[in-house]
């Protein structure tokens, strides 16, 4: 019998994902532990592994298409199994409720109807056709064995907005010289000129849907402070002194490394939000958002207040790179109680940012300008980095995060502090 290859759950809340590409082809031979496929998350692209032995009989979702998690998306044939029994894994119509066949028995035979079938459909192409209204009854499948996938859901949903759009604007009793207006997808805004349309990928649609969840359910607070840097960048200047390019310290990770700290000093800042309890973290671990195709990804610094620049600046490189890549673990951007966002490297001088969840802060990073600022008693020109510090205020008070932002401005403006 073949065995079933089912799409894991890869990572924290994941309900499905695409099939960016297989690494197998109908026929070929699989063991244990070789990778099957490349399997796109909300997050990164990751890889299948093969759990049995065997020839990969069937592909029952195709490379660019998206299935559910529990959703089986290839068949296994043992070693010597014939492939005539790929046929008889067909997708078998559900059982009838108890109800429904106790009536039919009670029924005179001659008035039995036709025993209805249950339209073979993958479960996420049931999902869709459920939120979107679409019956699956009728419904021509491109899946194996006629079996309805996601892509039929989205032709037939295609294929009647046109219909349903005329007969909204179509008057019943309009005039025959009268012209019925073109129907066009009521998801475009009227007015829009040509345009190319970029489908979400799923990290987009996470990404929208997280950051709504944040910035309408969260209670914002702001706390802004301008810091001098001038005694920053001239440490960073020795630091660097003899270091190839690539190994160079950054301002970024001089401020990792001042945030770590600080959250050592006040731990409370460094919290998450639950219902049931605010959990106060032991492990200073830094979310750092990093910019891709795709959107925006935040992978994690474990245990920054204990690592050295050298280590902190080669490993936010590495993090960042596979993020680009998409190719970070699970475990790499899972977690965090804190986050920093750094978009001075693009001129922007000061920006709120949106907290996280369940994270309580998050640190927005401007760009250094220089300013006029007081120093012994005098004005003089100094370059000033805008930092604003985004607070959740179900975890964090005002005060807390203020006491945390004044520890983080002192060891930026006191950057020995950060070589200890």
């Amino acid at each position: 019998m073949p065995t079933e290859v089912v799409l894991p759950s890869l990572s924290a809340g994941m309900e499905d994902a695409i099939i960016a590409r297989w690494l197998k082809a109908e026929g070929d031979d699989v063991a244990p532990g070789e990778v099957l496929a490349e399997i796109e998350t909300d997050k990164a692209t990751m890889e299948l592994e093969a759990e049995t032995a065997g020839r990969l009989g069937r592909l029952l979702c195709q490379s660019g298409e998206r299935a559910a998690v529990g959703e089986a998306i290839a068949l296994v044939l043992a070693g010597d199994e014939d492939p005539s029994a790929l046929d008889a894994e067909a997708p078998k119509p559900a059982p009838e409720p108890e109800a429904d066949r106790n009536e039919v028995a009670a029924s005179p035979v001659s008035e039995q109807p036709a025993p209805s079938r249950r339209k073979a459909a993958s479960p996420l192409a049931r999902r869709v056709a459920a939120e979107w209204g679409v019956a699956l009854d009728g419904l021509p499948g491109s899946g194996p064995a006629g079996r309805v996938v996601r892509v039929d859901v989205e032709r037939a949903r295609d294929a009647a907005e046109p219909a349903d759009a005329a007969a909204e604007v179509d008057p019943p009793a309009a005039p025959k010289a009268s012209r019925v207006p073109e129907a066009r997808d009521p998801a475009i805004p009227a007015g829009i000129g040509a345009h190319d349309a970029i489908p979400h990928s799923g990290m987009r649609r996470t990404i929208a849907r997280r950051l709504h969840e944040a910035k309408t359910t969260i209670p914002h607070f702001y706390l802004e402070a301008d810091c001098d840097i001038a005694a920053l960048l001239e440490m960073r200047g020795r630091v660097n002194e003899g270091r190839d390019r690539a190994e160079r310290i950054s301002v970024n990770d001089l401020v990792v490394k001042a945030a770590a700290l600080a959250l050592r000093k006040v731990p409370r800042a460094n919290a998450v939000w639950t219902e049931d309890a605010t959990l106060q973290l032991r492990s200073v671990d830094i979310s750092i958002a990093v910019a891709t195709e795709d959107g925006l990804v935040t992978p994690i610094l474990r245990e920054a207040d204990r690592k050295g620049l050298g280590t902190i600046s080669a490993e936010v490189k590495e993090l960042a790179a596979r993020a680009r890549e998409g190719r970070l673990r699970p475990e790499e951007y899972q977690g965090g109680g804190f986050s920093i966002s750094n978009l001075g490297m693009y001129g922007v001088k000061s920006f709120a940012a949106i907290v996280n969840p369940p994270q309580s802060c998050i640190l927005a990073v401007g760009a250094a300008e220089t300013r006029p600022v007081g120093r012994d008693g005098e004005i003089v020109l100094a370059p000033v980095m805008s930092c604003t510090l985004s607070v959740d205020h179900r975890s964090v008070d005002g005060a807390l995060g203020a006491e945390w932002l004044a520890a983080f401005k002192a060891a930026i403006q006191n950057p020995m502090t950060l070589l200890l």
